[in-house]
């Protein structure tokens, strides 16, 4: 059954890779905010223009050495990035919440039952049996964690980033969610409740923030771009009118 906890304000630190977050638990998130900072550093500063990690390196090297002993198919493969590019993905969550902004029936459809209001939009549902849509309100944010795992809502959020996976985040979003808040630039008022929502394997969750002032009549496209991952898990907020990309 979901969990839904109020948390109150207390120190935990944790430790990570210095190479993965050395600034996440006693010392702040930010670096663990960026999303495979492993994986997107450029570590090879003698190739000008090349930001090919080693990671990247070693992975191109596995799938030639797979692929030439037959044990995989490069056009499967394809297909695999294709479904994650486009057919899945938080552009998908994004649609979600642009709609439930726009449309208040579709928005009530979507909190007393989310996965039945998601399906109507053609969207399948493959990773979870049963979403439930959290909404913010002035008096209440809310934010998601696995604190067993990394489960997550794949085919409205896409993949998890490396900071969702993180002990230190599962650990901190439950004992200092203001704290975590703080760490990703989010600050709320000291009476603001915040609820954290744990998910499960059977169970995943989606947060619907506030509409941003400012954008009566904009259409679901519109408002889908002031829509982020990060405010759909709870660790940030939209995108503000003039910061929707053109």
């Amino acid at each position: 059954m979901a969990n839904a906890m109020t948390t109150h304000r207390q120190s935990l630190t944790l430790d990570l890779p210095a190479d993965e977050a050395h600034h996440f638990a006693g010392r702040g998130v930010s670096s663990c905010a960026r999303e495979g900072a492993a994986v997107s550093a450029d570590k090879h500063p003698d190739h000008q223009g090349n930001h090919v990690s080693d990671l990247q390196l070693r992975v191109r090297a596995l799938e030639t050495v797979l692929t030439e002993k037959g044990y995989i198919n490069p056009g499967v493969l394809d297909d695999i990035v294709e479904h994650y590019e486009t057919e899945v993905g938080p552009h998908i969550g994004a649609r979600v919440v642009a709609k439930a902004w726009a449309n208040p029936e579709f928005k009530q459809a979507l909190l007393e039952d989310a996965t039945k209001a998601i399906a109507s939009l053609g969207l399948i549902n493959r990773v979870s049996d049963h979403m439930i849509a959290v909404e913010n309100t002035p008096g209440r944010h809310n934010m998601i964690v696995c604190t067993l795992c990394s489960c997550y809502p794949w085919d409205i959020l896409g993949l998890p980033p490396v900071w969702y996976k993180s002990a230190p985040y599962r650990s901190r979003a439950v004992m200092d969610p203001r704290g975590v808040l703080a760490d990703f630039g989010v600050t709320l008022a000291e009476d603001m409740e915040i609820r954290v929502w744990d998910s499960t394997a059977e169970t995943r969750f989606i947060v619907i923030p506030m509409r941003p002032a400012g954008v009566d009549g904009w259409s679901e496209e519109r408002l889908a771009a002031l829509v982020t991952r990060d405010c759909m898990i709870g660790t940030g907020l939209p995108r503000l009118p003039g910061e929707a990309a053109s």
